[in-house]
């Protein structure tokens, strides 16, 4: 937990270097939780190329509002919200035509800003152990309601508390603990009825 503490207190310190004039701190602030936007976007899009999207627009948006984050939450909880809503549009939209070129510089207050962001993937050793059953989790969260797949990403992907995930979500506190439980059971179901088929030759 001390770690924990430790890790929101230097979020917000360098956000605040940042607001300062410090741009260059961005990609510092944002690492650490590169990894978990992806798994939770990867969750949400169940496609790997559209993760991704959702990823760099959820950093650049980030980028952009930084001014926005008061500290009033941790900043992965305030990342995980713009992600979220990402992810909501661009399931929404036809991505034949929606999103801009991750090529081309961004144009900010401070001049253009390169889209390049740390490689936040595993390394083909590394994702190989747990291919299998990443697609089968996978599987079946795609199975399930939005509703249930949002609280199932917030709580156990990404690990935030159920205060959080109302905020996120827009819920009482009492509507996420029942749609987790409804959710946990859902995917439990789905998972055994996976493992009692047996692998697919």
């Amino acid at each position: 937990m001390a770690e924990n503490g430790m890790a929101v207190d230097e979020d917000l310190s360098l956000v605040r270097r940042i607001c300062a004039g410090e741009r260059q701190l961005f990609h510092q602030l944002v690492s650490r939780h590169e990894r978990y936007l992806y798994r939770a976007a990867l969750a949400m899009t169940r496609n790997p190329a559209d993760a991704e999207d959702v990823v760099q627009e959820t950093l650049l948006r980030a980028y952009q509002h930084l001014e926005q984050f008061r500290g009033e939450a941790r900043f992965a909880s305030w990342l995980t919200q713009i992600a979220l809503n990402t992810a909501r549009m661009k399931l929404r939209k036809d991505h034949a035509s929606q999103w801009e070129s991750l090529d081309e510089p961004v144009e900010t207050e401070d001049g253009q800003v390169t889209r390049d962001v740390v490689e936040w993937r595993e390394n083909p050793e590394e994702q190989l152990g747990r291919q299998e059953m990443e697609d089968v989790l996978h599987q079946a969260l795609q199975g399930l309601p939005r509703g249930y797949r949002e609280v199932i990403v917030l709580r156990d992907v990404q690990l935030l508390s159920t205060q959080e995930t109302a905020e996120i979500l827009g819920l009482s506190v009492a509507n996420v603990k029942t749609r987790l439980l409804r959710a946990r059971l859902q995917l439990r179901e789905r998972l055994s009825r996976t493992f009692q088929k047996g692998p697919v030759e």
